[in-house]
């Protein structure tokens, strides 16, 4: 892997490391303030979308947190090319909305770093799984 590469790919990581031990100001350093988080799915999940802006992101979250509660996230591959990341893996979670477990289901992530930032973050997950975990 090239330096850049490897720059792009510990960004990532470690913006993945800060987000699930809740290190939101080792977050906020690690993201672009004007970052792109887009999450692709059933448009009725009130996470689904594009958020633009670190501030805008941090509420996002806050909306993300009141609704899902992640209980399982593992990382099965990662790949970095120049300022691109690639990352999949499995997770799991409960509805706050229903009360409803998800089940296992894959997701896959597009991020990209510049100048040691994450500035875009593009989310695609199992959306079916979780729009009828979601609506009950």
């Amino acid at each position: 892997m090239n330096a850049t590469s490897q720059a792009s790919f510990d960004t990532v990581m470690a913006f993945i490391e800060a987000m699930g031990s809740g290190d939101m100001e080792k977050m906020s350093a690690l993201m672009a303030d004007d970052m792109v988080w887009h999450n692709e799915g059933d448009a009725a999940l009130p996470w689904i979308g594009e958020t633009r802006g670190k501030e805008n992101i941090f509420e996002f979250l806050g909306v993300f947190s009141a609704n899902l509660t992640t209980t399982k996230w593992v990382n099965t591959d990662a790949i970095a090319s120049g300022d691109t990341v690639a990352v999949f893996g499995e997770m799991n979670g409960i509805t706050q909305h229903s009360g409803h477990e998800i089940g296992a289901f894959s997701f896959a992530l597009r991020a990209k770093v510049q100048n040691g930032q994450v500035v875009l973050w593009h989310w695609f997950e199992d959306s079916f799984a979780v729009a009828k975990a979601y609506h009950g």
